[in-house]
């Protein structure tokens, strides 16, 4: 994906100069806006979001149900309380995002419908000079800055992952994929498949079911469901002793955050505890007669693969209900009329709908030039997994897989706006990470370890990932319980950054 831009094609005479370029305009980028407004009241900043609109993921999907699978308390923003239910839909969490806005005056500063295409980077000048598609042109408009903050989060979002299943060109039948849904899509009456057993599946399931003639989840491998009641009794009371919204988010977000630290911890300590604790839930909502043991229970410990969050179980609700049902197999192929399983039964539909993840976008697809070199990001070093080694004056901001992303996000944003007032404090405008003589002997360890975490989306592109060592700063754990205190405390001065 990656594009080739001749320099003939910038625009100079559409060239805009800014302390900081933010690249996205989704939970973390708004999240960097806010904190350099806060925190680097001087620095000038752009945001540079590729859709015709803010939100990032909450503007890209449109399929039926379309929710959050983290609580808002954590998935909201430290400096923004959230006061709606602790799971919630995409036009709440919009709605919550264009107040984050407004309120704090981020509107102007975004640049809606920009595509950075490259990125070049000159130590001669120290600046990143971006090539910019506005609107769709083939002309691009040049972009420059001192800082690049890669905010577009960490999948494309122009396409979703369908494997190449086979006869798929033989269905009559509509297939789908949830990334790019369709807006006058009917599905009543219908019959309809979900390939798929993820955050998204659980949220059609339940959505789709009343309408459609029936639904059906086929999965090739089960996943682990968490059931739980969408309330917080905790913030139910705060609220009816009047408590301000300030005060209840924090207690929320610090409560919340207790627990998903037992869980975890747990899912390393007593994985066989966790994992009947999540398959009794599942029995509850689906009764002793369902076969809990075959459909829901998965062959890797809990929390290898994010926890899909079922709130209310109303996916169970709908299993139960018979309107869904859920098929465990493999697929041979498809035929005109539906789909055919290893082991001989046919699924018939009138939809498709291929749940089946999403593509990695590493950097957003942009084409890296450092110095008149390519940039191979897969060879670089994480820097807390904020930085990059030979990478000069660049963020990328990577989230929690488990915790909620905003949860790395706000130590992401405090950490580089403290790198740049650092940077001014000493009078320089370049810092580049770099191994020191006694790093350059640690093993070349994955960016993120797949004994902790193994998501197909990750493990198809972890070779283009940067690698990872054996201690810091050079160690991206995946621990918000360890990086709380490890990244405000990180010290500028270990040897490992290199300034000019």
């Amino acid at each position: 994906m990656n594009v080739a831009v001749n320099s003939s094609q910038l625009n100079q005479q559409a060239e805009q100069h800014f302390d900081i370029l933010i690249v996205g305009a989704g939970i973390s980028g708004i999240n960097a806006a806010y904190h350099l407004k806060d925190q680097c009241k001087d620095k000038t900043f752009a945001m540079l979001e590729v859709q015709d609109s803010f939100g990032g993921t909450w503007h890209t999907h449109k399929y039926p149900g379309i929710r959050s699978d983290s609580d808002l308390y954590t998935f909201g923003y430290k400096w923004k309380p959230w006061s709606g239910p602790p799971i919630a839909k995409a036009d709440e969490i919009l709605k919550y995002l264009g107040e984050s806005l407004d309120e704090n005056d981020l509107q102007q500063h975004i640049r809606f419908s920009h595509q950075v295409k490259s990125a070049e980077w000159s130590t001669e000048n120290k600046c990143w000079t971006l090539g910019v598609s506005v609107g769709g042109s083939d002309e691009l408009q040049t972009f420059t800055c001192n800082f690049l903050w890669m905010c577009q989060g960490y999948y494309r979002h122009s396409e979703g992952y369908t494997p190449d299943f086979p006869g798929s060109e033989n269905f009559k039948g509509e297939i789908i994929h949830p990334q790019t849904w369709p807006e006058d899509l009917d599905y009543k009456g219908k019959k309809v498949v979900v390939i798929g057993s993820g955050a998204t599946a659980a949220t059609l399931i339940p959505s789709m079911a009343d309408d459609c003639e029936h639904i059906t989840m086929l999965q090739r491998s089960p996943t682990y469901f968490a059931a739980r009641p969408n309330k917080n009794e905790l913030v139910d009371t705060l609220r009816q002793l009047e408590v301000s919204d300030e005060w209840i988010h924090e207690i929320a977000r610090k409560q919340v955050l207790a627990e998903q630290k037992k869980v975890t911890h747990r899912s390393f300590e007593d994985p066989d505890g966790l994992k009947k604790d999540l398959l009794g839930a599942a029995k509850m909502f689906l009764g002793d007669d369902f076969d809990v043991d075959k459909h829901f229970t998965p062959s890797y410990r809990p929390w290898r693969q994010r926890l899909a969050f079922v709130p209310d179980g109303d996916m169970f609700k709908a299993i139960r209900s018979g309107n869904a049902s859920v098929v465990t197999d493999t697929i041979d192929t498809f035929t005109e009329a539906g789909i055919k399983l290893k082991s001989g039964e046919e699924l018939e539909a009138d939809i498709i709908i291929t749940a089946t993840g999403f593509n990695m976008s590493i950097l957003g697809d942009i084409e890296f030039i450092i110095d008149d070199e390519k940039l191979d990001f897969g060879k670089t070093w994480a820097h807390r997994g904020i930085l990059f080694s030979g990478i000069p004056n660049m963020a990328w901001v990577f989230g929690y897989l488990r915790t909620s992303w905003t949860m790395r996000s706000d130590l992401v944003s405090d950490f580089v706006c403290r790198l740049l007032n650092h940077m001014d404090e000493k009078g320089v405008n370049m810092v580049t990470p770099h191994l020191r003589e006694k790093d350059k002997s640690m093993p070349e360890l994955p960016f993120v370890d797949p004994e902790n975490f193994n998501a197909g989306y990750l493990l198809r592109d972890m070779d283009k990932m940067p690698i990872q060592g054996d201690r810091q700063p050079w160690v991206f754990s995946q621990d918000y319980y360890a990086e709380k205190t490890e990244i405000p405390e990180a010290d500028l001065e270990d040897g490992t950054l290199i300034y000019k």
